[in-house]
């Protein structure tokens, strides 16, 4: 895959459509091999590349560093972790993994009310499936619990004064993604999944039609 020929809106719908729930990778891998890329086409590349690849490792090490950021403001730990479960809402394989798992646990304890929590039947239009299908968490539209989670950890930012701290706690986390996604080479474990990936989707789509 030409990671060069990416554009910037695909990768984000790449990494919102993936799945999240693998394992991060291991640190002998993470912390392997560094090079400065040799042209601009290629950093380009190669930043596309890791983000897609150690998209996990990132993302535990920016909620790592923001929770050094508040070892001493409880309240800004619970709205950091707020925010973070916000974000992670977006994707789609994580929303829907995190409401069968509540789903699951609701039904031990009332079946009844796990039934409510079930997502409606996507529209069926001449047969098929609609290609629009909106994604819903223990039953209601998925932009509810975004809205509602982000807006208690704005308020818990709010009274534990932690908005700058963690204005450069993130840029930290930004930073270090940056650097270590641009000059980590990239695999041949990385290009094999890449195609894997690629495989899967053209796969899926195979199987909509």
């Amino acid at each position: 895959m030409d990671w060069g020929n990416v554009t910037a809106e695909d990768l984000i719908d790449a990494l919102r459509e993936v799945d999240w729930s693998n394992p991060p990778r291991p640190l002998s891998e993470f912390f392997s091999r560094f090079t400065f890329p040799r042209s601009y086409a290629k950093w380009n590349s190669r930043l596309k590349c890791n983000l897609y690849y150690y998209r996990t490792n990132y993302f535990i090490m920016i909620t790592l560093i923001l929770g050094l950021g508040f070892l001493r403001k409880p309240f800004a730990i619970v709205a950091a972790f707020l925010t973070a479960l916000s974000i992670a809402f977006l994707n789609d394989s994580f929303a829907g993994t995190f409401s069968e798992k509540v789903s699951r646990t609701v039904r031990q304890f009332s079946p009844h009310l796990a039934a409510k929590m079930r997502p409606p039947l996507t529209p069926v239009i001449r047969g098929r499936p609609s290609a629009k299908r909106t994604i819903h968490i223990c039953g209601r539209p998925r932009w509810v619990f975004v809205l509602l989670f982000s807006s208690v950890s704005f308020i818990l930012w709010y009274v534990s004064c932690g908005l700058l701290t963690v204005l450069w706690a993130l840029a930290i986390g930004l930073l270090a993604t940056i650097l270590h996604a641009s000059f980590r080479t990239p695999n041949l474990k990385a290009r094999l999944n890449t195609f894997r990936e690629e495989f899967r989707a053209v796969w899926r789509n195979y199987s909509e039609l």
